[in-house]
């Protein structure tokens, strides 16, 4: 199997291994994750990536020279680049790097994150494809070089080429899998090695720990406070930080900006009230910070689909 080839550290364990899947699970105070690996050919594997945890340490080494690609589905998760620098990768986003650094500690801001990774031990991966398709136009030792040499990390930011050759893969019938897994490889290959990163406008910014820290510190204000309603000017000179870089690493961060980002939390909070306590609409609506039932009926219906009402049935 292709996970013979990196050291997964103590915390990983397997639940499942057979001759073409292995089941890896990784568990923590804050939740679980399930990573489920398919060997495409010798040298190539597919993994499934499904985590509900607010953060995870990741002991991995690798034991040769490999290339990897992430792909974010949905939810985000958070890179600690070494040097006092973050970076996030979210819904539909792509990651490549080659796996020298990858141990380390990782959060998911949104306590999920789900997704695959394609990983190609290079010089086994290259020897598999030529015997699949002769002459194939890809060398892996080249893209390699082409994404991993100058930076320890590319993000290419999602598209309707990455959505196109992605989405497909999240739900594949097991009589086609493999012959399928082989097809959206090659065909991923194809599309890397035919991008300009200069194009591609490829690396997302960097936000450094100070601004992360203030960020994460004005979200669980936020949320602790949630009958309280706040103006970014206010947050902003509470936590002093400016007001643009304040908007613009929340979003990175997050993902949405502070006014959606508490809209989704209030209502996700509200839908829990609903279903487990006997609170009326008019003191959920009062908890949450809405001075106008009306007003929290047509939030909670924007974000969940129902009214209230109909939620709680």
């Amino acid at each position: 199997m292709f996970d013979e080839n990196i050291d997964l550290g103590y915390n990983i364990n397997k639940r499942f291994v057979d001759e073409s899947c292995s089941v890896l699970e990784m568990k923590n105070a804050t939740g679980r994750g399930q990573m489920t690996s398919y060997e495409i050919m010798p040298g190539i594997c597919i993994m499934y990536n499904d985590f509900h945890m607010e953060y995870c340490t990741s002991k991995a080494l690798s034991r040769g020279n490999m290339i990897c690609i992430d792909h974010c589905r949905e939810g985000r998760i958070q890179w600690d680049m070494k040097n006092d620098k973050y970076i996030y990768i979210q819904g539909g986003d792509l990651r490549i790097d080659c796996r020298k650094k990858h141990g380390g500690y990782f959060e998911f801001p949104l306590s999920h994150y789900h997704g695959l990774t394609i990983g190609f031990m290079i010089d086994q991966a290259q020897n598999s494809i030529s015997q699949y398709i002769k002459e194939f136009p890809v060398d892996l030792e080249k893209l390699r070089e082409m994404f991993c040499s100058d930076s320890e990390v590319v993000v290419l930011r999602a598209n309707e080429s990455i959505s196109h050759i992605f989405s497909e893969l999240y739900d594949v019938p097991e009589k086609i899998q493999n012959t399928y897994f082989k097809i959206k490889v090659l065909e991923l290959l194809l599309y890397l090695s035919a991008l300009n990163l200069e194009e591609e406008q490829s690396i997302r910014p960097y936000f450094t720990k100070f601004q992360v820290e203030k960020i994460k510190a004005i979200e669980k204000y936020m949320t602790k406070n949630i009958e309280q309603r706040y103006t970014l000017e206010e947050l902003s000179e509470k936590f002093q930080i400016s007001l643009t870089s304040m908007k613009n690493c929340f979003k990175g961060v997050y993902g949405n900006s502070i006014y959606a980002y508490m809209k989704s939390y209030r209502m996700n909070k509200a839908a829990v009230l609903l279903k487990e306590t006997n609170l009326s609409v008019i003191d959920i609506s009062g908890k949450l910070g809405y001075e106008s039932p009306s007003k929290f009926s047509s939030a909670f219906k924007s974000i969940m689909g129902k009214t209230p009402t109909k939620y709680r049935g």
